[in-house]
């Protein structure tokens, strides 16, 4: 029996410097990502110069310990696959060259993937099973959409937002409150103890197609938590900072479930992946099922692990290697 070709996926798209060993089946081997979060968290927010260069004194030792975990050699590779799109351009640039150099090296296959089609494959990889076609919600710092995913690397666009991503209009709002970085797990944490009908905040655009737009409900949280200080003081306004991070989360839950629900309703489809580092969010997720229940469809959500940036989600790039569809040696960046 041949046994299965094994293969390297690397991932520096953002601020997570990521290597994973997969092979054909797919099986996931190993998975290894080194956070960011220390190097951006005085920003509040991701320094795509910083990013770059945290990646290049990462990327090695996370692909070192990715063939270690998997007890696998470079010489035991059929391919390199990357994500190069989209993302930010200096840091898509590390995982791309390293890609290409050891594809040279070794003589073997590059592939190059696209970020979005990597989260939509990793809801198939958490099942382990075939998930097209199905409606995907992508939610994540950089993007938010939904679109109708005809095969992994066949995405057709539904609706996407029209300025902010909800990643990261939540790393605004937990640094406008004082609650570091990242965004999204900090406002989570601090929504536990909040009630989420305190505060009245907007669900922007929800009667309106498929579309999204956060920019205005992170202004309202910004004149809120402004007046709030300013109407009882800084100590008090912290007190209720619980109920104010519980109310923004509820508020980005709402608009993710309506439209995704919206989406799958005008498809017909009977399927929801929901993917990206947002996917990660509690409340969320009871949502999500609660509405998938009550419609009788298919909910998909990776375990957290494969909804933030990893590489073993690259195995996306299995569909073009069965095709023998082979990046040349002058894949580039591409950050749109």
């Amino acid at each position: 029996m041949t046994p299965p070709k094994r293969f390297l996926g690397l991932e520096t798209s953002c601020d997570e410097t990521a290597a994973a060993v997969f092979t054909d089946e797919p099986r996931i081997l190993s998975s290894v990502v080194a956070s960011q979060h220390q190097v951006h968290a005085p920003y509040g927010g991701v320094v795509p110069e910083l990013a770059a260069r945290a990646h290049l004194r990462n990327l090695l030792p996370v692909i070192r310990q990715a063939l270690a975990d998997a007890d696998t050699r470079l010489e035991d590779l059929a391919a390199i696959a990357v994500h190069n799109r989209p993302g930010l351009v200096g840091a898509l640039v590390v995982g791309v060259s390293a890609a290409k150099m050891l594809s040279a090296l070794l003589k073997i296959p590059l592939l190059g993937v696209s970020h979005l089609e990597g989260h939509v494959y990793a809801c198939q990889l958490a099942a382990g099973r075939d998930i097209f076609p199905c409606v995907a919600l992508i939610v994540s710092g950089g993007h938010t959409q939904l679109v109708l995913a005809h095969a992994p690397d066949r995405l057709e666009v539904l609706g996407q937002t029209r300025d902010d991503a909800a990643g990261e209009a939540l790393d605004k709002a937990a640094s406008l409150m004082g609650l570091g970085f990242p965004g999204g797990p900090a406002i989570e944490r601090e929504a536990k103890a909040g009630d989420p009908e305190k505060f009245q905040l907007p669900r922007p655009l929800l009667h309106d197609g498929l579309d999204f737009s956060f920019s205005g409900l992170k202004t309202a949280l910004l004149y809120t938590w402004r007046d709030l200080k300013k109407a009882v003081g800084d100590q008090a306004a912290n007190a209720a900072r619980p109920d104010l991070a519980a109310s923004l989360e509820a508020a980005v839950a709402d608009v993710l479930t309506i439209k995704a629900m919206r989406a799958v309703r005008q498809t017909g489809l009977k399927r929801l992946a929901v993917c990206g580092g947002v996917a990660c969010n509690a409340r969320l997720r009871r949502q999500l099922e609660a509405a998938t229940l009550a419609a009788a469809v298919e909910l998909v959500i990776p375990p957290p692990a494969l909804c933030t940036d990893n590489a073993a989600m690259a195995a996306v790039a299995l569909e073009q290697w069965r095709r023998g569809e082979f990046a040349s040696d002058d894949l580039e960046a591409m950050p749109n």
